[in-house]
């Protein structure tokens, strides 16, 4: 009798889900951005941020996770952004059967791009395909420049990392090179932007790279989870 492993059996199962979400995005022309940070890095008022740029030339719709509360899918939707909300309770994480499962529930499927803000936590949302194009890693520069060496697999996984909360620099104490460099270390084809949503600063860059990015997969298969 063979044994195999339950966690290699759970992220099989995983990937197959995802590839028929990405097919069904595919198919819909959406484009789908997967949010991950640490819990109270920002990423819900960046997302705000993001959505009040882009909602001008693409349509655009969210979905929330958080282990308890609605809190930041009543935020977004403040702002007339279709937005649904996954309770996962004790689970760090989304994975591909939530999305499914909530994408169903969508009013209105005609989505340019989606949003997917996941749990805030720095190891186990690297770990799930949820079925996306795009994974953005939201770095608050206020949690120290080691982050990226003692979380790789988060940093490794991203295809951008925002540095956010630059504002705070001179009040943290922390070396915004030394971070930066940190983060190049684990992951040299990442695009590394730095961001304050307070200040504004480096939004309308990540706004115009995020739009530029859309532009070109739409002409071509920006292809799965790597």
């Amino acid at each position: 009798m063979q044994k195999v492993p339950v966690d290699v059996d759970v992220r099989r199962s995983n990937n197959e889900t995802a590839e028929a979400n990405r097919a069904l995005f595919e198919a819909r022309g959406t484009r789908v951005v997967n949010l991950m940070s640490a819990p109270g890095a920002g990423k819900t008022t960046l997302l705000g941020a993001t959505l009040s740029r882009l909602r001008p030339f693409y349509r655009v719709a969210v979905i929330e996770g958080d282990l308890q509360t609605t809190l930041d899918a009543d935020r977004i939707n403040e702002l007339n952004v279709p937005a649904l909300q996954i309770t996962t309770g004790t689970v760090c994480h989304l994975d591909a059967r939530m999305i499914a499962r909530t994408l169903a529930d969508f009013p209105d499927p005609s989505t340019d791009i989606l949003f997917i803000e996941n749990v805030g936590n720095l190891v186990c949302p690297a770990e799930f395909d949820l079925g996306e194009h795009l994974r953005v890693m939201v770095c608050s520069v206020v949690d120290g420049a080691e982050k990226p060496k003692k979380y790789p697999l988060m940093f490794h996984k991203a295809h951008v990392v925002l540095l956010n909360k630059i504002d705070l620099i001179p009040y943290a104490g922390v070396d915004l090179r030394a971070l930066e460099a940190n983060v190049r270390e684990v992951n040299p084809h990442a695009t590394v932007l730095r961001v304050s949503c307070r200040t504004g600063e480096g939004l309308d860059d990540w706004c115009g790279w995020l739009k530029q990015w859309t532009e070109a997969s739409l002409m071509q298969d920006v292809g799965g989870w790597t």
